[in-house]
């Protein structure tokens, strides 16, 4: 009896002990599923928001949660997942961009015309500012905030910008400054709430009426044209003025030339008539008589009939220069004295006057005529 009390109690015993062991699992397993439910992952780009749903404090946490595991109490809490990268839309007209509808944005210039354009848009979310946009939209699907709200402001921000300008600026030359002030006022608008825009671009042309597009197309024809024609008349005109100015620098040069020449003969002539002037004035009887003499080869002229002539003899009274000697000795050795200036001013140490270009040899000083030559035999003396 003993043994069988003794193996009912190990019995007892077994049963007690695998009944701890499920016990003891059961309560693990509890724990990890309610640690799972009470943890999250929040990833690289993204930002958690803590939505308190009980007690005196529910609703938005103003703080984030960084990126990283969480743990919250499911029962009272709520964490939302919220991404902070750039989010990329395009509003388009063209079903292969964007959706398969009509999205494009329309607006109206200042009188009054339509624009329609293809609108691209790039954006992130300040994750400082996550909470608080959550907090006002109750949404975290940055595509449904996109379509509704953003593209609202930026359709209003077109309308407000292009209201002021004409349709002709809207197309032409002020596009890029109007979707750089539609930029602008979308920043303004939509940093409040933390969208923070990257980039706003027209993706393709703006499409206007049929009527208003071919008058614009008109209005620029014309001025290209006009444009063209001024350029033409600038060219002509600049032909015209150089032409002018090579007449005018080619008469010029005749005229200098013309001047040189006639300044270089009254020169010439100036130089001629001075040597001239000092020729005649050191001429004198006893120096014609001398050069006469040098220049004698001892025979004297004879005519046909054998007769002979005296020496060339010279009138002195048809020499005379109408002054007395030491008048004329003063003139001359002033004249000399300012060709020796003159020689000194040029650099020149020659003593000689150039006419024409030939250098004329100022005569020597009077010399004593020299003896005459011996008298021939049978000649009659001079």
């Amino acid at each position: 009896m003993a043994t069988r009390y003794g193996s009912g109690s190990d019995a007892s015993s077994a049963i007690r002990a695998i009944r701890n062991v499920l016990v003891l699992g059961g309560v693990v397993l509890l724990v990890l599923i309610a640690g799972c439910g009470m943890t999250t992952r929040v990833d690289a780009g993204h930002v958690g928001i803590r939505v308190r749903l009980a007690g005196s404090d529910r609703g938005v946490s103003d703080t984030p949660v960084v990126t990283g595991w969480v743990v919250y109490n499911p029962i009272s809490e709520q964490i939302v997942i919220f991404p902070t990268s750039v989010q990329n839309v395009v509003w388009s007209a063209n079903p292969h961009e964007g959706r398969p509808v009509d999205e494009s944005i329309t607006f109206s210039s200042s009188e009054g015309v339509n624009v329609n354009a293809d609108v691209g848009l790039s954006f992130h979310i300040d994750p400082a500012l996550a909470p608080k946009l959550y907090a006002r939209f109750r949404e975290n699907d940055m595509l449904a905030l996109a379509d509704g709200y953003v593209r609202n402001t930026v359709r209003e921000a077109f309308n407000d910008v292009a209201s002021k300008l004409p349709v002709q600026d809207v197309y032409g030359p002020l596009k890029s400054k109007m979707l750089s002030d539609v930029t602008q006022k979308c920043r303004d608008v939509l940093s409040k709430d933390g969208f923070v825009i990257d980039q706003l671009t027209l993706t393709g042309a703006l499409r206007l009426p049929q009527n208003v597009a071919e008058a614009i197309n008109r209005a620029m024809e014309a001025t290209q044209n006009a444009i063209q024609s001024e350029n033409r008349v600038r060219q002509v005109k600049a032909e015209a003025e150089q032409a002018i100015t090579k007449a005018t620098g080619a008469a010029e040069a005749q005229r200098q030339e013309a001047e040189g020449h006639a300044d270089a003969l009254l020169i010439n002539a100036r130089a001629e008539a001075k040597a001239n002037e000092i020729i005649r004035l050191s001429m004198t009887a006893s120096v014609l008589q001398y050069r006469a003499i040098e220049h004698w080869d001892g025979k004297l002229p004879t005519y046909n009939g054998g007769g002979s002539l005296p020496m060339l003899t010279i009138d002195a009274t048809k020499l005379s220069t109408g002054m007395d000697e030491a008048s004329r000795e003063k003139r001359l050795a002033e004249l000399l004295a300012e060709d020796a200036a003159s020689d000194r001013t040029k650099g020149t140490t020659s003593k000689t006057t150039t006419v024409e270009g030939s250098p004329v040899p100022l005569p020597a000083p009077p010399a004593p005529p020299a003896a005459p030559p011996a008298q021939k035999p049978g000649r009659p003396a001079p």
